[in-house]
């Protein structure tokens, strides 16, 4: 058997992802000072940690209900009321999931079907494409450009509309470059979306994580938006319980219903444990999201201001934790500017090709980590500027 052609014929393939790249070559470098990886730093709060352990103390290792349980997806219904306006009846609207990457899987699959044109802004995550295309939708790039902060404009996503498109990608705050949309640009963007009869995945997994005296504004709380939102979030970056592996989905009871047979079928349920910990994070966590919103907002200053005295230009970033500086002044593209960097200097930063095309000409730099491990990178980073321009 010709197993190779039998593969090519046979099997699915989508492109690898670029960000594991420059980790990859990290994890086998002595001295490497990473800023490639968006992981928070900071251990999950011990009061959720304790929940999660007395949860398996007393012996609640049995499955979920599949949706998650009840408890639960009532706090996820009141959190997001709190927090940002928006009811949601935990018992219909509700779909707890193995991480936020499940819940876009299954809002793909549910939503899209053959020949459908999914709208994605770039630079933007890595899974969106792959997994539009595996659901066997047609991606729609738009460019988001730096003279903008990144932001997705409606006149862009206007000139992007065909008679197939079906489904917005609205990834704010954005990964990998910062951008918010604040409410008026959402209110612009709404209005195209219903003009056209769109529907919106909202990833919201950095809500808590916007700066500058902003506040998070979902899509779903404008007029006429609630009805064709779908708004997925999780515990990962809030609350720094990556591993943990727990998001949500939230939206119309129809869309929910059958994003839940795939969950059901496809994983069961989210895990018991995790769920546990996460009542207790949505109970009594807040105080945690704003302390370690402080502590980001200060890395934040120190980042930006840092590349900034370098000379590699980079706009203020509102969310998440991440800064988009261009190298297109060192004249190298920056697949050779992360190479370089990382072989002489041993520090790893993720080119901007890696979340699209328009990432060319800058770099992801994440600062979810301590002001030491900054302080040092941005120091080798500056040395790496001098010798280039010094023709070393």
């Amino acid at each position: 058997m010709d197993y190779d052609k039998y593969l090519n014929d046979h099997i699915k393939t989508v492109k690898p992802s670029g960000i594991r790249k420059f980790f990859d070559i990290a994890n086998e470098m002595d001295d490497v000072i990473s800023l490639s990886i968006g992981e928070p730093d900071f251990q999950t709060p011990w009061h959720i940690r304790d929940e999660g352990i007395k949860s398996l103390e007393k012996g609640k290792t049995w499955y979920s209900p599949n949706r998650g349980f009840m408890e639960l997806r009532q706090e996820i219904a009141n959190y997001y009321e709190r927090r940002f306006g928006i009811p949601y009846d935990a018992k219909k609207q509700t779909l707890v999931t193995v991480g936020g990457s499940e819940a876009i899987d299954l809002a793909f699959r549910t939503l899209v079907q053959q020949g459908d044109e999914v709208i994605i802004p770039e630079p933007s995550f890595v899974c969106y494409e792959p997994l539009a295309v595996m659901a066997g939708g047609t991606p729609v790039i738009i460019k988001t450009k730096n003279e903008d902060n990144f932001r997705l404009k409606a006149k862009d996503l206007e000139a992007a509309i065909t008679p197939k498109s079906k489904l917005l990608v609205l990834p704010f705050p954005n990964n990998p470059t910062g951008a918010i949309m604040e409410k008026k640009d959402l209110e612009e963007i709404a209005e195209v979306v219903l003009k056209h009869d769109l529907i919106v995945l909202s990833d919201e997994i950095y809500s808590e994580l916007t700066y500058g005296g902003k506040s998070h504004v979902s899509i779903a709380s404008l007029d006429n938006m609630y009805e064709r939102t779908i708004v997925i979030n999780g515990f990962s970056k809030s609350y720094a319980m990556t591993g943990w592996r727990l998001g949500y989905a939230l939206g119309p009871t129809p869309i929910i219903e059958q994003m839940t047979k795939l969950h059901q079928y496809g994983i069961m349920s989210a895990p018991t444990t995790a769920q546990y910990a996460a009542i207790e994070a949505l109970k009594n966590g807040d105080r945690d999201v704003c302390k370690m919103r402080d502590e980001y907002d200060m890395r934040r200053r120190l980042v930006v201001d840092g590349f900034n005295e370098m000379g590699l230009t980079c706009f203020e970033p509102l969310g998440a934790f991440y800064v988009f500086p261009c190298i297109k002044s060192t004249g190298l593209t920056s697949e050779e500017f992360c190479t370089r960097l990382i072989m002489d200097k041993h520090v790893a930063v993720v080119p901007g090709t890696a979340f699209g095309e328009s990432g060319e000409g800058f770099v992801r730099v994440s600062y979810s980590y301590s002001l030491k491990h900054l302080k040092i990178a941005l120091e080798r980073i500056r040395e790496f500027l001098e010798e280039l321009n010094n023709g070393n």
